[in-house]
């Protein structure tokens, strides 16, 4: 077995984004407490997080397999995927899915218990549930007959799990209670996690139509995925600047503006791209200008 053909696999290059959810949600439920509160510090935080990585890499992990036995990564651009090469076995990384299952199951029951007790029992079946529902929705995005992946959903589950659930799940873990303001926020980390999503998908376009992965660009095409793009982009900056707007404080809650300048660049290179492959590179910085907006968001909030 060679362990580097499953940090591959694992995508680590994606982690950023799947924490940055966790990252503001958890600056905003450590605010509402106190002041003197430092996500740091917390062990909500850090098993939240390991939590979230862990279920990220599930899903890179049943994606690598989805998509490899059924033969839609044979022409791919970026980066090779680890069972189509041939470097791991689909038996070989279906055991790696189940023990990566089990190892996330075991952190989110930690986290359930040192965030709830026993004196929220109601809570911790919910969040158990929530838990189990993030499983099966990694595993179910390319895998299996009815993969939703593959059927345009794609985009639902991420603005889902990577933006609502994300922000207001890591919130609720810290105060117990739900603030509607907070969909918000949560609602911008949505829209740049999907735009991360659609950036692959237009990237990838031509060799999904081929193999029947009916993505939503591939159903829109590419003038209104680009169009899509564009909304999903300037709705989060509309819906980070109504929070903002909404609960103002000081004029340090707007450095969150900064993460928007690389991205206002990349809507004006996805514009203007005409070859597809070039937009492989843009993945990472809608991605890291994500985790960006995540940060500096929080930060705005305790400063």
């Amino acid at each position: 077995m060679d362990v580097k053909n499953y940090i591959k696999a694992a995508r680590l290059r994606t982690l950023p984004l799947s924490v940055s959810g966790i990252i503001l949600g958890s600056f905003l439920g450590t605010k509402k407490l106190s002041d003197e509160i430092s996500i740091l510090e917390s062990p909500i935080f850090w098993l939240a997080i390991l939590t979230t990585v862990g279920f990220q890499v599930l899903s890179n992990f049943a994606n690598d397999y989805g998509d490899g036995i059924k033969g839609s990564d044979k022409n791919r651009t970026g980066e090779a995927r680890m069972v189509s090469s041939g470097a791991i076995t689909p038996k070989q990384m279906k055991l790696a899915m189940i023990i990566t299952t089990i190892i996330t199951l075991i952190i989110a029951l930690f986290l359930i218990y040192v965030s709830f007790g026993k004196e929220n029992f109601g809570y911790s079946i919910l969040f158990l549930g929530l838990g189990i529902a993030s499983i099966a929705a990694a595993i179910k995005y390319t895998v299996g007959n009815s993969a939703y992946g593959y059927s345009g959903f794609g985009d639902v589950f991420v603005f889902l799990f990577f933006g609502l659930l994300s922000v207001v799940g890591s919130y609720f873990l810290f105060t117990k209670h739900l603030d509607m303001y907070v969909f918000l926020p949560a609602i911008s980390v949505g829209l740049l996690s999907t735009a991360v999503l659609n950036l692959n998908n237009l990237r990838d376009r031509e060799e999904d139509k081929k193999n029947n992965k009916n993505t939503l660009v591939v159903k829109l095409g590419n003038v209104k995925a680009k169009k899509y793009h564009y909304f999903l982009i300037f709705g989060a900056l509309i819906f980070a600047c109504a929070y903002a707007f909404l609960d103002f404080r000081n004029i340090y809650q707007l450095i969150f503006l900064g993460a928007f300048v690389p991205l206002i660049r990349n809507v004006k290179t996805v514009a203007a791209n005409n070859i597809p492959a070039e937009l492989d590179s843009e993945l990472k910085k809608v991605a890291l200008s994500t985790f960006l907006f995540a940060i500096l968001f929080g930060v705005g909030q305790i400063m």
